[in-house]
């Protein structure tokens, strides 16, 4: 797929009969879009700001609808990749966009549904896209299916594209593909719509060697994380809750001044929250299922502790929860991060959990 970057003209040439190509995406002088605000589908926490969107989770995406041979797009500031695909197609990546205005055209006559989703990850800060903007909107509909995905920089999908462990933060960043990752996989697979609430660094009760931020169950109740905005998921009911955490909470050695004596402290700690934090998904949502997956890192201690957790919550009789350890795993990828095959094996055992209970989609 064609990269933009910065914001400078692409014409892509497509393949299929929806897209009879060439398609070209470019940015344009005028401040004003051609043709009426275009109601949007949006995938991810966000908070919606005019005809657009504010947003800093991973895995966000828009659609939008029209009968037009093309629309606009506004992008507000922000450093981000982002994927544009329609009607199912790949047309173009914009890298790091400039602010402003970009026109779309040569899709052919007739109805067609835009995506454009971000693949790169935003602690630094939220980015915009500001709308989309045609002659003639249609609605898009919401799937049927959703899935929230819940984890660290393995579910964010980061360096998964990269050609080998050693990266620079340049690098990493360009290598981190959301949509390429276990998100993206999975729900491709079942034509889900999908929330992807993770963070690179975080765990349950500790971060990373130890960093100070807050740990994903604590962020996970902002829409951005500056802790101005408290999460409304209003409207949102996944019948699958895919996490895994616990690769930062075990994957480096204790330091002295850290809140655990020593690491049967950190243990319980774990234990204890991430319960907690399970059971509150499943208190607010009782008929989704939950799936916990873990990989073999930090000599097992990671997969030991998230399965402690799932048996814990059995036996207190939530019976619609499975678990996988992922062993055998390449980390490949930057930083000795899973790579996109590895995504791919993960994935395979979330479909396995999925195929084995049919009736989860049935609500």
């Amino acid at each position: 797929m064609n990269r933009i970057l910065g914001g400078v003209a692409l014409t892509v040439m497509t393949t299929g009969a929806a897209l009879p190509g060439p398609v070209r995406i470019a940015p344009v002088a005028a401040t004003e879009p051609q043709g009426k605000p275009v109601p949007l589908h949006i995938g991810g926490r966000g908070i919606v700001e005019g005809d657009g969107l504010r947003r800093q989770w991973p895995g966000s995406y828009i659609e939008a609808g029209f009968a037009d041979d093309g629309a606009d797009l506004r992008l507000g500031p922000g450093d981000v990749r982002l994927h544009i695909l329609v009607d199912g197609k790949p047309v173009a990546t914009l890298v790091k966009p400039k602010p402003g205005l970009y026109r779309l055209t040569g899709l052919g006559k007739g109805a067609h549904r835009l995506r454009v989703e971000v693949a790169s990850e935003s602690q630094a800060g939220p980015t915009s896209l500001g709308g989309v903007f045609a002659r003639h909107p249609l609605p898009v509909r919401s799937r049927a299916r959703r899935i929230e995905f819940i984890g660290d920089s393995h579910t964010v999908g980061y360096g998964n594209t990269a050609d080998g462990q050693a990266c620079t933060p340049d690098q990493v960043w360009d290598t981190t593909d959301t949509s390429q990752g276990i998100a993206g996989q999975v729900s491709r697979r079942y034509d889900a719509d999908y929330r992807v609430n993770a963070i690179s660094g975080r765990g349950v009760v500790r971060n990373y060697n130890g960093f100070a931020a807050d740990p994903l169950p604590i962020a996970y109740r902002y829409t951005l994380f500056d802790h101005d905005h408290g999460a409304n998921d209003r409207g949102w009911q996944p019948q699958l809750y895919v996490v895994a955490l616990g690769t930062n909470d075990f994957s480096t050695p204790l330091h002295p001044d850290e809140a655990w004596a020593d690491r049967a402290a950190l243990r319980r700690d774990y234990e204890t929250r991430y319960a907690a934090f399970l059971r509150d998904l499943h208190r607010a949502n009782p008929r989704a299922h939950l799936f916990v997956w873990a990989t073999d890192r930090a000599e097992g201690e990671v997969a030991a502790e998230a399965g402690k957790v799932v048996e814990r919550l059995r036996g207190e009789g939530i019976a619609n929860i499975g678990f996988a350890t992922l062993d055998g795993l390449s980390f490949n990828g930057c930083n000795s991060h899973p790579t996109v095959a590895d995504d791919r094996r993960i994935a395979d055992a979330v479909a396995g959990y999925v195929d084995a209970h049919p009736s989860l989609w049935r609500r």
